[in-house]
């Protein structure tokens, strides 16, 4: 894509969307009138895929009762193993490796307090300061159960620019007093995708657990962590999966680890074939699906089946590069188009180095995102100047990246952003 020759006119997305080999799944989406929606990466739209699925689910539920958990060959019951099976794929592991349960932020407690063992020599967890807040908050705690503060027993590298993060400052920071590593693949803000390999190698050689937080990445970067070989993984299924809001969320454990107790034991961790004998001492299954620890949330996972099943149609290397050529014209646009106005792009533009958003940056970008949301244009703004764009391949045009473009300039020629508080709402 970085050497894709775009054009300006309004016909030429036209012709984009007439040759687009993805372009018929939108019409698996509800799609909004009137609404462009660039919001993906933060909460992908709802599908009919995942709407019959969920419906599908509610139908068993009153049909059956109590007895949902036998229908189907007990599918409901297992449900973790039923979706692990068609998300495996995405991320290049053995299905048995993957545990779909609660959230994000208890999956990070989950992973943490199962290899966070530390000792006098090996004590510090090591993070960065451009991840989103909630893996820190999750990794302060950990570290407090353990009787430390964070000050003294969470290492943190600092990026020093406040938009990206070099490899080799990270690699740096692993001294021998570095327990586990806790990084994101993909930047939140910036979009900048780290490069996992010589990180992974790096921490291996030194004889350190690492993980990674897939949260800006499944879905939209192809992933393999097989082949890499780290320790664990944890993700959310309500971006780029499309799995609705707040659904039940995953984490990867390495086989190598299954003899591991996790840290936090719970009933839906134990042996299935013992699990109704209901007896007082944990019996742990060993696979990822051991890693569980309450009762599946299966309306939160339901939708999740729908919206994976059109991964496997599609093909993560065809959604990756629908994805890629989608932020490489927008870009386009932005440099010939918008410039002009104090616009400017704050991601990497390399296509190995940048996730599935783009980052529009300009001091006044609250209040254009504003602008951009009353007329009916849906991105997300991020502190202190960024406005996060985020074309999804199976659902966004291209004459949808330009009409938003053309909007985004009748703003800035009317300066209808002025009308607008610079004060922050609550979700921004």
């Amino acid at each position: 894509m970085d050497k894709l020759k775009f054009e300006e006119g309004s016909e030429y997305p036209k012709e984009l969307d007439n040759n687009d080999c993805l372009g018929h799944y939108r019409q698996r989406f509800y799609i909004q009138k009137g609404v462009i929606y660039m919001s993906g990466n933060s909460l992908g739209l709802a599908s009919k895929d995942a709407e019959e699925t969920l419906q599908i689910a509610v139908e068993k539920w009153k049909e059956e009762s109590i007895k949902i958990w036998n229908v189907d060959d007990s599918k409901y019951f297992l449900y973790s193993k039923y979706l692990a099976k068609l998300m495996s794929p995405l991320i290049g592991v053995d299905e048995d490796e993957i545990a779909v349960t609660g959230s994000t932020t208890m999956s990070i407690h989950q992973t943490i307090s199962t290899f966070y063992k530390p000792t006098n020599k090996r004590f510090k967890i090591l993070v960065d300061d451009l991840n989103f807040p909630t893996d820190r908050y999750a990794v302060d705690s950990q570290v407090r159960l353990k009787g430390f503060e964070p000050s003294e027993a969470v290492k943190v590298v600092k990026s020093q620019d406040g938009k990206f993060l070099d490899e080799d400052k990270i690699i740096e920071a692993m001294t021998d007093d570095v327990a586990i590593i806790l990084l994101p693949t993909v930047l939140y803000r910036s979009a900048q995708v780290l490069d996992m390999k010589k990180v992974t190698n790096a921490a291996k050689e030194r004889g350190i657990i690492i993980g990674w937080d897939l949260c800006h990445a499944i879905g939209c970067v192809e992933i393999d962590l097989g082949s890499l070989d780290c320790d664990f993984a944890v993700w959310c299924t309500y971006k780029y999966l499309n799995g609705g809001p707040g659904s039940t969320a995953a984490l990867y454990i390495n086989r190598k680890h299954f003899k591991n107790l996790p840290g936090l034991a719970g009933w839906f961790g134990n042996k299935p074939e013992t699990q109704f004998l209901l007896r007082q001492e944990f019996e742990h299954n060993q696979d990822g699906s051991g890693w569980q620890i309450g009762s599946p949330s299966i309306l939160s996972m339901a939708p999740i089946e729908g919206a994976l099943k059109m991964f496997h149609e599609a093909g993560m290397s065809n959604i990756r590069m629908k994805s890629l050529c989608l932020t490489s014209y927008l870009m386009f646009l932005i440099e010939r188009k918008l410039s002009s106005f104090g616009f400017s792009i704050g991601n990497l533009r390399e296509d190995s180095r940048r996730g599935g958003h783009v980052c529009l940056e300009h001091e006044e970008a609250y209040r254009i995102s504003m602008a951009l949301k009353s007329q009916g244009v849906v991105p997300d703004f991020r502190e202190p100047n960024v406005i996060r764009l985020a074309p999804i391949a199976f659902y966004t045009s291209y004459v949808e990246v330009y009409d938003m473009v053309a909007i985004l300039i009748d703003i800035m020629e009317r300066e209808a952003h002025k009308e607008f508080s610079a004060k922050r709402n609550f979700v921004v």
